[in-house]
């Protein structure tokens, strides 16, 4: 009886001593499950998007080989909904990857405010989001996981601060906007990756299911660019 006690509590002590030194995870464990179903979709990405995914990956990668940080500002007419999740996305995906020294930012050719179905589907996609004062225009504190440094969430036109204002990679993410600058001031690359804008099923029954089928393709394609760049 001694031996069979003896013997459980080294099972026990080597179980609890494995567990302590897991390594944290990246994000929370309701975005772990939905970065995992993101990653299944990699092969269902066009081979064009890929191609211009791969292409910020090598913009990245360029950076991080200078021992510089990697900036990327993602552009849409009203900083509202696409570019927003694609910050988010992008911050997310880099250190999922454990990708260091990328930071990633949003704006607009004109500023409104943050949209809360875009904030609804973040949420429900495993996001920690919480709004700030009620304002026209308010800031939201948006976290992968509990211990990560919050990103403030608000809307901006592009040139504005906290954006860089010199050596970022521009990112459109709606053709509006891909349009109306042609040429973005200060950025050292420039990259068009459009997307449908969910704004289309506002207050239809479609809604909810309409901005996350865009938060999905986004989450896919950000994990995928990032998946590509080579730390080393």
């Amino acid at each position: 009886m001694k031996r069979i006690l003896a013997a459980a509590i080294v099972l026990s002590f080597l179980v609890s001593s494995l567990f302590a030194a897991s390594p944290e995870r990246p994000v929370n464990e309701k975005l772990t499950s939905y970065i995992e179903t993101s990653i299944e979709g990699f092969d269902q990405i066009p081979a064009k998007r890929k191609a211009l995914l791969r292409k910020l990956a090598s913009w990245v990668e360029q950076r991080l080989a200078k021992g510089e940080e990697a900036k990327l500002t993602y552009i849409c007419t009203h900083n509202s909904r696409r570019s927003h999740m694609s910050q988010i996305w992008g911050q997310t995906a880099a250190a999922w990857y454990g990708i260091p020294h990328v930071t990633t930012f949003s704006g607009g050719t004109e500023a409104t405010a943050f949209n809360p179905r875009a904030v609804a589907a973040l949420t429900r996609a495993g996001f920690e989001i919480e709004k700030g004062k009620e304002a026209r225009n308010p800031v939201y504190d948006v976290k992968y996981k509990a211990k990560a440094e919050p990103m403030k969430a608000f809307s901006k036109v592009f040139d504005k601060d906290p954006n860089p204002s010199k050596d970022f990679c521009a990112v459109m993410t709606c053709s509006d906007a891909d349009k109306k600058c042609p040429l973005v001031l200060g950025a050292a690359e420039r990259v068009a990756i459009p997307y449908e804008d969910p704004k289309a099923f506002d207050g239809t029954e479609r809604e909810a299911a309409a901005y996350d089928e865009r938060c999905r393709q986004i989450s896919t394609e950000m994990l995928f660019l990032f998946s590509q760049v080579n730390k080393k």
